[in-house]
């Protein structure tokens, strides 16, 4: 006998939206906990990531994405790459539009190449990201927006931050997938390796402080683990940008390494010991052979 009710429900599901738009904070909520690195900085997510969101009436695999963007290096034009493969066979598109900014050409642009891209069978539902941050009124107004920009199969405002409407969107995704039994066991949050996560949630405790300096400038890859000590690289492009990776006395790395450490250990349910190592790897983004080194 399954483990799953019947008329169950199980499908993909594709998380897009311009950087900054709310995608990550918005998977890790519909999960119930982090999988997906968050900052306020465009360009934080990087990679295809697969999602699990479990509940008793189905199973949801979301694949956020990196944010779709004009891009400026061999990297940009990767992610964009990442994007539009990602739309290819997917159940539904959950497209995020932030109700404290009006809809603008980016926008646009990437709905009508979701649009394009998408088979027949799959609803691209509107979530207007960030509700916690307009009063009822410009919530309103900004749903009718919303509403008119395209024939969404759904228009639903959500905080993820707050959690506000997330049970709900859940819920209206599952009733759009196929009947199916689950494809990723019941207990999976994410499809994503230990030490993938862990050199995502190092460059998130980096990009808190160095949004500013070098958001994009900056890679992570673990050299080796050791029993319960982690040895981890953080690549920068230029000999400035490591002094500031480092700080004076080494107060902004330790800092770092204080911040990632702490995260890693709430990950693995355990204590760690965490080296990191600044290195310069010269313009990386735009050298095909060094980004491959680095995991793309």
């Amino acid at each position: 006998m399954s483990d799953w009710p019947e008329g169950f429900r199980a499908g993909f599901v594709c998380v897009v939206g311009r950087p900054n738009t709310g995608k990550s904070t918005l998977t890790n909520a519909l999960v119930g906990q982090k999988v997906a690195i968050t900052s306020d900085r465009p360009e934080t997510t990087r990679r295809v990531v697969r999602a699990v969101v479990n509940r008793e009436s189905g199973q949801l695999i979301l694949v956020d994405t990196p944010g779709l963007h004009r891009p400026r290096t061999l990297l940009g034009e990767r992610l964009n790459d990442m994007v539009r493969d990602s739309l290819s066979d997917v159940d539904a598109i959950v497209m995020c539009l932030p109700a404290d900014e009006a809809t603008g050409p980016g926008d646009r642009f990437l709905l009508g190449l979701v649009s394009k891209l998408v088979s027949k069978k799959a609803s691209i539902v509107a979530a207007v990201t960030k509700s916690d941050l307009v009063d009822r009124a410009a919530l309103a107004r900004r749903l009718q927006d919303v509403s008119e920009l395209a024939d969404f199969a759904e228009v639903v405002p959500v905080s993820a931050a707050k959690g506000d409407q997330v049970e709900l969107l859940a819920s209206l995704l599952i009733e759009r997938m196929p009947e199916s039994p689950p494809l990723y066991p019941r207990d999976a949050v994410t499809d994503e390796s230990e030490e993938t996560l862990i050199t995502e949630l190092v460059r998130e405790a980096a990009l808190r402080d160095l949004r500013d300096e070098l958001p994009h400038s900056l890679a992570v890859t673990i050299d080796e683990i050791v029993g319960d000590r982690i040895h981890v690289s953080l690549h920068v492009e230029r000999d400035s940008q490591k002094g500031i990776v480092i700080g004076r006395g080494g107060a902004q790395l330790k800092r770092i390494r204080v911040r990632a450490r702490k995260a890693i250990e709430r990950l693995l349910d355990k204590k760690v010991s965490l080296d990191l190592h600044v290195k310069v790897t010269k313009d990386w983004q735009r050298d095909p052979k060094k980004m491959g080194r680095l995991g793309f």
